[in-house]
């Protein structure tokens, strides 16, 4: 089967050939004729599998006929991240270059002005994430009684970011008299329950199993203490044939420093994560992907909505904790048929994280001893510790001075100077007798050095002044 027998135009057909494409995936050949009957769709597809397409190139012949109003958007797509909408347009932009469709994409961090600009011209196609969406409606700058067709992409990763009541709210604006199409690579409880609210006799198409990684993707498991894992990591991205490759991190603090360990090694690198400013997000993500960096450590933003063929390596460097997550990030390499690896660095401490991802995928990932390398410097071997792998120490308090008296001459050494007190002779703790020769009751047999010490004369009024008060 080919493209010429789903039904699509002929000029999307040529907008096809020109981007490469000759053989539909599964999930395309059983989505896009069921798109273009109008039915709505419930997708269950792994990522990688070219759901974007089996959505992207219906919607725009359906799209073909007809005029968007200022205002009112005909289509609407919902992503959960920036980069998974930048994604959905560009393919938009691709496949739609024979067509004169009016596109706009509401996202963060980037001006709001312009994207008003825009959606008051009218736009056949809006693509935006849920936040930025609400924003312009709240404002009174779009109106969205008017969409045909509504895609919900990436639905388990809107209930993993919250997104849930911000999908309920958004369907609850549009008219009911609509075409679904529900994307997800899995199926939660939760997501089930929104498939049967918001579809209607949908087409269930599940073209793989939800919990498996894509059947071109070697995958292997490296146990390694905590402590080594950068070691580990620098070891196998020598040993390897790595092309390109994404290094995943569960915390955005952990992508910062581990960026910074692999540049002070030599490593061509980038870092992405959802703090940075949507500028230089895109920056790093364009020169991953024209091959300037060769390296990007990233936080799960970049699990989704990457689509750069030839990723050749995906490492995660820690176990994640969701194990659906696991899938995502293994998605990012062996895409459209071509070879994958993926390798995961696991402490000790991540077992029970593994143990769930096993359970997940039903498999066992295969076991690899950590790598140290015949040649190893003393960095490598762990015998010299970078300062970034050097771990972190609480700063000391001040030191405080040391206090020695010499008894012979009353003097002070403080600091290792020397230090001649006002008056020896008193300072110094000594025995008092009575003139009876009795011990003295109640504080033993000599009197405290500082009640002996006399007062300064600013302190204590002269004699005179006191009696003539």
């Amino acid at each position: 089967m080919d493209f010429s027998d789903l039904g699509l135009s002929s000029d999307l057909l040529r907008a096809v050939s020109d981007a490469g494409y000759t053989t539909p995936t599964a999930i395309q050949a059983e989505a896009i004729p069921e798109i273009l009957a109008g039915r709505d769709v419930l997708g269950i597809a792994q990522t990688g599998t070219g759901k974007t397409a089996g959505f992207t190139l219906p919607m725009i012949d359906l799209l073909a006929k007809g005029r968007a109003k200022a205002r009112m958007p005909r289509t609407l797509i919902l992503e959960p991240t920036r980069e998974l909408a930048m994604q959905v347009s560009e393919s938009f932009e691709v496949y739609g270059k024979y067509h004169k469709l009016g596109m706009a994409l509401l996202i963060g961090g980037v001006s709001f002005n312009d994207q008003a600009k825009l959606i008051d011209r009218g736009v056949d196609v809006l693509i935006a994430t849920p936040g930025r969406l609400l924003d312009h409606f709240g404002r009174g700058k779009l109106m969205l009684h008017g969409v045909e067709i509504l895609v919900i992409d990436e639905a388990d990763r809107m209930l993993d970011m919250g997104f849930i009541p911000d999908i309920e709210k958004i369907c609850s604006l549009l008219p009911p008299a609509r075409q679904t199409l529900f994307f997800s690579a899995t199926m939660p409880g939760e997501i089930q329950r929104l498939t049967e609210a918001f579809l209607k006799n949908p087409k269930r198409i599940e073209v793989a199993s939800p919990t498996s990684a894509a059947t071109t993707v070697k995958q292997m498991l490296v146990m390694v203490d905590a402590r080594e894992k950068r070691k580990a990591l620098r070891s196998l991205l020598r040993s390897e044939p790595v092309a390109n490759a994404i290094i995943f991190c569960n915390r955005k603090r952990d992508v910062d420093v581990l960026y910074k360990s692999l540049s002070q090694h030599g490593f061509s690198v980038g870092a992405l994560h959802g703090d940075m400013e949507q500028r230089h997000r895109l920056q790093v993500l364009e020169q991953f992907k024209t091959n300037e960096i060769q390296l990007l450590v990233a936080s799960d933003v970049a699990a989704r909505g990457l689509d750069i063929p030839k990723v050749s390596h995906v490492f995660n460097f820690d176990v994640p904790i969701h194990s659906e997550d696991y899938i995502h990030r293994v998605g990012r390499t062996g895409r459209a048929g071509r070879e994958g690896f993926t390798f995961m660095l696991a402490s000790p401490a991540e077992t029970k994280y593994i143990d769930a991802i096993e359970r997940m995928t039903g498999i066992a990932i295969p076991r690899q001893e950590a790598m140290g390398g015949a040649a190893a410097s003393p960095v490598e071997t762990g015998q010299l510790r970078t300062p970034e792998d050097a771990p972190k120490r609480r700063k000391a308090a001040p030191r405080r001075a040391k206090a020695e008296i010499l008894p012979e001459s009353g003097t002070v050494i403080l600091a290792d100077k020397m230090v001649k007190p006002a008056v020896l002779d008193r300072h110094v703790s000594r025995p008092l007798a009575r003139d009876d020769g009795q011990r003295i009751v109640g504080m033993g047999d000599h009197v405290p050095a500082f009640i002996l010490r006399p007062i300064p004369g600013s302190l204590m009024k002269p004699a005179e002044l006191a009696d003539s008060e």
